[in-house]
């Protein structure tokens, strides 16, 4: 891997996690402690993380704390299609599971219409913001704080599923492809992850087109873990029939 492709991986690896730990890093990416702390020294220069004795934080986590904001703003309009027309797919009356992450986040804001709800989440900012509706039966998970994705991890949030059983589940993804599958730049939501796909009798995955192809660090599994993937219409000829070819439904936004 090329020194400029491994910053990158390691950048992915703070917005996801928000800190890192340099003996953590040289074991994930099988290189010297040293080379490490070079890699975060270069990132520092470019304003990108703030390196402390033993890692690193990504710099911008005490303001979108404070603003409840996410990381991964870009392609905004694509994920904001993509919510719109996942939320058309929930049933007044049923249970379902959201994923954190910016597209989830968007079909929360396309409930307005809907009632009856049980909602399972693992992200804060959803449940703040559909907290309000009286007719909206909320469940959070517990677990540890994860900052970018104002999400709950770990091994409480997994456990939290064991007894839970809903009709669909609103997967995210860091990337997916035919050969890698669902993949995430860190390894610490891929038990929750798991759990979530355990508790649902249908899996939707909801990524916007620039996300196929995408290779990230750690592996949840082949596509075939999903039942529809919801995406825009950047999906390739090429990759739509591969897809399909999984037996997987592609539902596309506009």
């Amino acid at each position: 891997m090329l020194a400029n492709q491994r910053r990158q991986k390691i950048l992915d690896l703070i917005r996801e996690e928000g800190s890192v730990r340099v003996s953590q890093i040289a074991l994930m990416f099988e290189i010297s402690e040293p080379t490490v702390r070079q890699d975060l020294k270069r990132l520092e220069e470019e304003g990108l993380v703030i390196r402390e004795h033993g890692g690193a934080f990504l710099k911008d986590i005490p303001r979108q704390v404070s603003s409840l904001s996410l990381q991964h703003t870009e392609n905004m309009d694509k994920k904001t299609i993509i919510g719109k027309k996942a939320a058309g797919l929930i049933q007044n009356g049923e249970s379902i599971i959201l994923d954190s992450g910016t597209t989830v986040t968007e079909i929360a804001k396309n409930l307005s219409d809907k009632h009856d709800l049980k909602i399972v989440t693992d992200s804060l900012n959803i449940a703040l913001l559909l907290g309000a509706r009286y007719d909206f039966d909320i469940m959070v998970t517990g677990g540890e704080f994860k900052a970018p994705t104002l999400s709950l991890t770990g091994e409480k949030a997994s456990a939290f599923f064991d007894d839970i059983h809903v009709s669909k589940l609103f997967l995210a993804t860091g990337g997916l492809s035919i050969r890698g599958g669902l993949t995430y730049p860190g390894l610490s939501d891929i038990p929750v992850k798991k759990a979530m796909i355990e508790s649902a009798d249908q899996v939707i995955l909801v990524a916007d087109s620039t996300k196929i192809g995408v290779k990230s660090f750690a592996t949840l599994g082949g596509i075939e873990l999903i039942d529809v993937f919801v995406t825009d219409r950047g999906i390739s000829a090429d990759a739509r029939a591969q897809i399909e070819s999984r037996g997987i439904e592609i539902i596309i936004a506009d």
